[in-house]
């Protein structure tokens, strides 16, 4: 099973405070809008999305079929098969995808922690 490309997603109290921190890493911004309230950041292969007001909690993210430069591959598990193969390895599953459906979608799950981990597909 392929879960796709790994990012962290941070819940940030300030936006640009968080950004100025990463650039001082090493990253630079990769995606995102500060007036949309997230911005992904990129240091090599390192992906840190920053998020204010969206979630609570940080969130471990993969992205079925993309790459760490959040370009296409082929091919890829998609996220119902992932879904799906989670569910017969007696994994439950905090929120699903329909499978009638295609294309885009998530699910997400909580590790035995209450870590929660999205599995978030955009094509």
């Amino acid at each position: 099973m392929q879960i796709g490309a790994f990012s962290i997603s941070l819940s940030v109290k300030d936006l640009e405070i968080s950004k100025q921190f990463y650039e001082n890493l090493g990253f630079t911004q990769f995606a995102g809008d500060l007036k949309m309230n997230y911005l992904i950041m990129k240091n090599g292969d390192a992906l840190i999305g920053l998020f204010q007001g969206m979630f609570e909690g940080n969130i471990i993210t993969f992205n079925p079929g993309w790459n760490q430069s959040a370009q296409p591959i082929e091919p890829f598990d998609d996220v119902r098969i992932i879904q799906k193969t989670l569910v017969e390895k007696g994994i439950t599953l905090e929120q699903t995808v329909k499978d009638s459906t295609s294309g885009a979608g998530s699910c997400t799950v909580k590790d035995p922690d209450g870590n929660i981990i999205l599995i978030d597909q955009h094509r």
